[in-house]
């Protein structure tokens, strides 16, 4: 029987060839989109999902106002992560390490004396025993209790270890040295197995803790500040059983308050809170460590995406399946006739809508490496699709065939199912029903497919529109022609950034140089608590700062509203400030604040010798904040250059660069050169967007796609069954113009129809996204009305063709059979 279901079921697919593709292209389409953004989805919602206990782990953070600002950084202060797991009840592990940025690992060799150097090695933490009581490393030589409980004891993962000693056993390179910065050496105790499931604890290099003070020059002086925070100080914790997250929290703030005595007229607050462990992939006030963060609405999204895609296939098939539902009346009728149940008829049509999934799945298979392209924006580099290495992608297809047989299949089953047979065998199946003319479940989902479709276009539009405003906006500075790259900090000789930038200063390619800290906007942001006084009150107030020569404000083409520039100094002994904050001290005129002193870091009065106007330091997704600038070479980490303006088609730019790294060479022989050109830099700051503007670009085009796909078959089934109607018109002197607004006016009603309902909609939704950002393009009414008449335009195309081509045929061969 199952059989014969089969063969029918093929049999009426090969017969109506042209809408049996339109259906298995539309769900092809939507189950392919499903498979790949599965992968994606399920890719980052399985972060960190194998540790143990893992509802119990938790990251302490820490949340500042200063102002009535708020403030969120992903570490805690020294002694916080130093003393909780001493102090603190309810903890059963507090593991407290610190991350360090990129370094460059050398590996001493016997025979040559010169080091083989490896350059910008990520993954490199000062940890102890208590971080791998949480993190379940495989151990294959040494033990956490013992391995890195000395200064400069190192552990590394397997990964790392055959990297740089490729040819010796595990068991032989523990008493090694390793070589860190070109002057610190560290002796191998360990090696740990990598965690192969995803995680964002993918460190490679473990230093003790111990090494902390000999290391990092100012981890003594921050051991006894409760007030100085730094995002590379991080604590995570696994509560005891029976201890409530609450309860921990609270007892964290007290220790804190307990040891930190604020100063009179301190306005300030420090709030210490818990963030889950499944929360740390996702949330972008305290990032992660370092690697990439997953955005839920993005992701959320990406399931809304395929979600309408799979429902948009579906549609088409109900609207194409009921729509040929008098066709097959009659076949209907001798079946019922000759004994068949209402079940079996059922099961006969589902098993024609299992053919076709089936069918759109395959084609999904072969189209998956192709949309994985479209995707790529997504999708991280780890992930491939391979469904032969991968059984929960083969499961998902699976039980994704059977939901879209059901969910496209069940309601024109039971709708042919249920025709009288005494009635379709006299060619009366709709006689006193009105169901062939009104077709109304038709028209509802034409009109659900070109409300998706139509918000979709609006969507894209002002995302588009948003973007435009944000790269092209005026930030307040200079961005064009300046490349910026970072200096070796740990450089022992600081003299030799200024040799380059003077090298730098005598091409003829360059306009100016300057040896400073970030530029003007960057994610690389140096914030402190300061405080000025004005005899009366005390205001303190979190600040940016950046450090900068003389050459800067040139540069960058910053603009005073009052007073100078600091003087270069090697120590800070003037400030500038931005116009926010000479406001945020109580200066109505912000160059009222010339001439007055703010207390600096040891409690030195510097003065204010000018006031910057205000610039965006980073996206436009934040509002300007206080910021100062200071003149001290010993915190100059980055350098700027300015090229002159290039002839048409020149390559004045691309030489300059080339002589640039020439002269890092002769500087830093060993340190890659690596720069960026600051507008590409500004323009990273909307990555999150360009990628939502992607995934809708393609959305909308696929979505456009199969909401046509499904109007075609429609329009083509509606000029089919009104052939004759169309040659009697003829005969009787009606045009093509007559003939085409006649059978159009009711499926232009839909898009209209869908129109009205989807731009409420579409304007609520968008208004919300774009109060994201604090400053934001305006929704002009034109955006909308763009996509409507678009639309219209569209479905315009696609009648006309097909109700063109109807009224056109000669009438007599319309007629001929009457």
């Amino acid at each position: 029987m199952i059989k014969n279901y089969l063969t029918i079921a093929f049999r009426n697919l090969w017969k109506n060839k042209v809408f049996s593709l339109i259906n298995i292209v539309g769900l092809a389409i939507g189950i392919c989109a499903s498979l790949i953004i599965f992968l994606i989805v399920q890719y980052d919602f399985s972060f960190d999902k194998f540790h143990k206990d893992r509802d119990r782990i938790y990251r302490v953070v820490s949340n500042f106002k200063f102002g009535g600002e708020a403030y969120h950084n992903s570490g805690v202060s020294a002694p916080i992560a130093i003393n909780a797991g001493k102090s603190i009840a309810g903890l059963e592990i507090a593991a407290p390490f610190y991350l360090d940025g990129d370094t460059k690992v050398g590996i001493p060799n016997t025979s040559t004396g010169i080091p083989q150097i490896f350059k910008s090695q990520k993954g490199f933490v000062f940890a102890d025993e208590n971080y791998f009581k949480l993190v379940p490393y495989q151990w294959l030589v040494g033990s956490p209790k013992q391995s890195l409980k000395e200064p400069f004891q190192v552990v590394l993962t397997e990964s790392r270890a055959k990297l740089y000693f490729p040819k010796v056993k595990y068991q032989d390179l523990v008493g090694k040295e390793i070589q860190f910065r070109d002057t610190t050496r560290a002796t191998i105790t360990g090696v740990v197995k990598d965690l192969d499931e995803n995680t964002d604890f993918s460190f490679r290099i473990f230093m003790s803790r111990e090494s902390l003070i000999p290391m990092r020059a100012n981890w003594g002086r921050d051991l006894n500040q409760w007030d100085n925070t730094n995002s590379a100080s991080q604590l995570m914790v696994k509560l005891s059983k029976g201890s409530s997250p609450a309860q921990v929290t609270r007892l964290i703030n007290e220790l804190y308050k307990k040891n930190h005595k604020p100063e009179p007229g301190d306005n300030s607050t420090t709030e210490y809170a818990l963030q889950p462990l499944a929360d740390i992939h996702f949330n972008s006030d305290y990032d992660n460590f370092d690697q990439r963060l997953a955005h839920k609405p993005t992701l959320y999204g990406l399931i809304a995406v395929a979600s309408f895609l799979l429902i948009l296939g579906c549609i088409n098939f109900i609207n194409l399946t009921t729509a040929l539902s008098s066709q097959r009346a009659k076949e209907i009728g001798i079946r019922k006739t000759m004994g068949s149940s209402r079940m079996q008829l059922i099961f006969q049509f589902l098993s024609e809508t299992l053919w076709v999934s089936l069918l759109a799945s395959l084609v999904s298979i072969l189209m998956a490496p192709a949309l994985l392209k479209v995707f790529h924006d997504f999708i991280p580099e780890e992930l491939h699709f391979n469904p032969l290495k991968q059984p929960q992608l083969i499961l998902f297809i699976f039980l994704l065939t059977i939901f879209v047989s059901l969910l496209s299949g069940l309601y024109p089953a039971f709708i042919l199912s249920r025709f009288p047979p005494a009635l379709v065998l006299k060619n009366q199946a709709y006689v006193q029903t009105g169901q062939s003319r009104k077709a109304w479940l038709r028209k509802s989902l034409t009109v659900f497919q070109f409300v998706i479709a139509q918000f979709l276009v609006m969507a894209t539009f002002l995302v588009a529109k948003q973007i435009h405003y944000s790269i092209n906006r005026d930030l307040g500075f200079k961005k064009e022609a300046i490349i910026d790259f970072s200096l070796n900090w740990y450089e022992k000789d600081q003299g030799k950034k200024f040799v380059l930038a003077d090298q730098i200063r005598s091409l003829p390619e360059v306009s100016s140089v300057s040896v400073a800290s970030a530029s003007p906007s960057s994610n690389n942001v140096n914030t402190s608590t300061l405080k000025y006084k004005d005899g009366k009150k005390e205001i303190e107030s979190e600040v940016q700062i950046k450090f900068c020569d003389s050459n800067y404000y040139k540069l960058f083409d910053l603009k005073f509203l009052g007073g100078r520039p600091p003087r270069q100094t090697d120590t800070v002994t003037e400030l500038a400030i931005n116009e926010t904050y000479a406001h945020t001290l109580g200066f109505k005129n912000a160059t009222e604040a010339i001439g007055k002193s703010i207390e600096w870091w040891g409690h030195r009065l510097i003065p204010v010798v000018g006031v910057v106007a205000d610039f965006h330091q980073r996206s436009l997704h934040e509002p300007i904040k206080p910021l100062l600038f200071a003149s001290d070479k010993g915190n100059f980490y980055s350098m700027h250059v300015a090229f002159k303006p290039q002839t048409p088609g020149g390559a004045e730019w691309k030489n300059g660069i080339s002589k640039i790294e020439k002269f890092w060479k002769q500087q830093f022989p060993n340190d890659d050169f690596d720069y960026e050109f600051l507008d590409a830099t500004i323009a990273k700051f909307y990555q999150g967007e360009q990628h939502i503007s992607s995934l809708l670009k393609w959305s909308t085009g696929l979505a456009i796609f199969i909401s046509c796909l499904g109007l075609l078959g429609l329009v083509m089934y509606t000029t089919h069954l009104r052939t004759k109607e169309i040659g009697v018109r003829k005969v009787l002197g009606a045009s093509v113009a007559q003939i085409f607004s006649l059978i159009s006016r009711d499926f232009l009603k839909l898009v209209v129809i869908a129109f009205v309902i989807s731009t409420p909609f579409a304007y609520w939704i968008l208004h919300n996204w774009l109060n994201n950002f604090a400053y934001r393009t305006s929704m002009n009414w034109w955006v909308f009305a763009i996509s409507g008449v678009g639309m219209l335009v569209l479905a315009l195309l696609i009648l006309g063709f097909q109700i063109i081509r109807a009224a056109t045929v000669n009438p007599v061969k319309s007629l001929k059979t009457e």
